[in-house]
Parts: structure tokens; C-alpha cells; sequence
């Protein structure tokens, strides 16, 4: 079953600011999710990790 994940942006200085949001099967991925998407804030590409949503 796949579940919707929210995805922060790990170099802004708040936390969560900017936000994606993705699916992800939790079957067969149990680890966090990371990947690389452009942050508005920061004005440039930077890891988005998995975060509670």
C-alpha cells in the first residue's frame, strides 16, 4: 500500500519551510526517503528527507 510522505528541505534555517509531498510504498522502502529537489528558499538543489507529516 502507498502512503503519502512529506518530504523538508534539510538546508533551510526553519525546518520544514519549504515542502514536497510523494508517495512511497513503506513495504518494500522502510528506510527515510532523501532526494535531491530545488528549494525556492534557498534558491538552489538540496536533499529533502522524509519527515513526519
Amino acid at each position: 500500500m502507498r502512503e503519502i510522505i512529506k518530504l523538508a528541505c534539510t538546508g533551510c534555517e526553519v525546518p520544514g519551510k519549504s515542502a514536497y509531498f510523494q508517495t512511497k510504498n513503506k513495504k518494500l522502502k522502510s528506510d527515510k526517503l532523501v532526494t535531491k529537489k530545488f528549494c525556492k528558499f534557498c534558491r538552489k538543489h538540496v536533499d529533502h528527507k522524509e519527515s513526519k507529516a
